[in-house]
């Protein structure tokens, strides 16, 4: 009797919360073919189907409803039990701050590859707009953080650059509205303070027609069109247009996403978070 891969099984729980092979490859970075592959050899072995397709995805059979949470339990043992022999006796609490803005994807990636090789370490993680984590930083109520700023000065490690630009909905005009509405960020980052200069440098009239504390909150807004918004390129959707010189826009800075740490939090567990910070963010180059 044949036995049950357990990477077999990983594989087939990632297709099946991402309901697609292509989506469920990309998420434990695997080529599309190699998915499909496993997945079929998977149904090999229990001589049966797991999925059916549905539209442009797959749906679980039968079948699969029943692995699923068989698959999910046995990964999670081993997992535990790899965490538990391997490792390496860091132990204490750090107190880590992570944007909001920057993806759940990545902030669950970064705090699953730490965790899996220091399970002993106690996270404390702050995940909110970054404007205030220097300040936290500086007062000790954080030991590491990732945030944005628009100059890094000579303590903070960059980590990823990403040009902004001002954006509208693609399917609204701003051009002959006076003045011109604009949605913006409520609280006092450089996000605002960049969006007002260039504002003031287009010499054109504009009134504050929407804030938020958020990303996603400007991102709503000029998608539904309620007014212009400053974002970052890696922000933008085919639901915005960017809108340039010819539009009567300066140019915009860039935002500069870098790594700061509290003077008297280095240890050997910010070290390691670091690293897996670091390792997170070569992916994006």
């Amino acid at each position: 009797m044949e036995n049950l891969d357990s990477d077999l099984l990983r594989t087939f729980i990632a297709v099946a919360e991402a309901g697609s092979v292509t989506d469920g490859a990309e998420r434990i970075f695997r080529s599309q073919s190699a998915a499909s592959i496993q997945i079929k050899r998977l149904e090999e072995v229990l001589g049966r189907k797991v999925f059916e397709r549905h539209g442009r995805g797959v749906v679980l059979t039968e079948t699969g409803q029943r692995l699923l949470p068989v698959a999910r339990s046995v990964t999670d043992r081993l997992d535990s039990a790899l965490r538990e022999i391997a490792s390496d006796g860091l132990c204490g609490k750090l107190r880590l701050g992570l944007p909001d803005d920057h993806g759940r994807d990545r902030l669950a990636r970064i705090v699953g590859a730490f965790t899996q090789s220091h399970p002993l370490v106690e996270l404390e993680v702050t995940c909110s707009l970054s404007a205030g984590f220097p300040d936290a930083l500086a007062r000790g109520q954080l030991d590491l953080a990732v945030y944005e700023v628009e100059v890094p000065s000579a303590n903070e490690e960059l980590l990823f650059e990403d040009p902004t630009c001002w954006a509208a909905s693609a399917v609204r005009d701003f051009s002959p509205v006076e003045p011109l509405p604009v949605a913006l960020f409520d609280q006092a980052c450089w996000w605002r303070d960049a969006a007002l200069r260039s504002l003031e440098q287009s010499s054109r009239p504009y009134r504050v027609v929407y804030s938020s504390q958020s990303v996603a909150g400007v991102i709503a807004a000029v998608e539904a069109g309620v007014g212009v918004g400053l974002l970052g390129r890696s922000s933008l959707n085919d639901r915005v247009r960017v809108l340039g010189e010819a539009d009567g826009f300066c140019l915009a800075p860039v935002s500069k996403l870098v790594l700061g740490v509290s003077e008297n939090a280095r240890s050997e567990s910010v070290e390691a978070m670091m690293s897996a910070i670091r390792a997170e963010f070569r992916r994006l180059k």
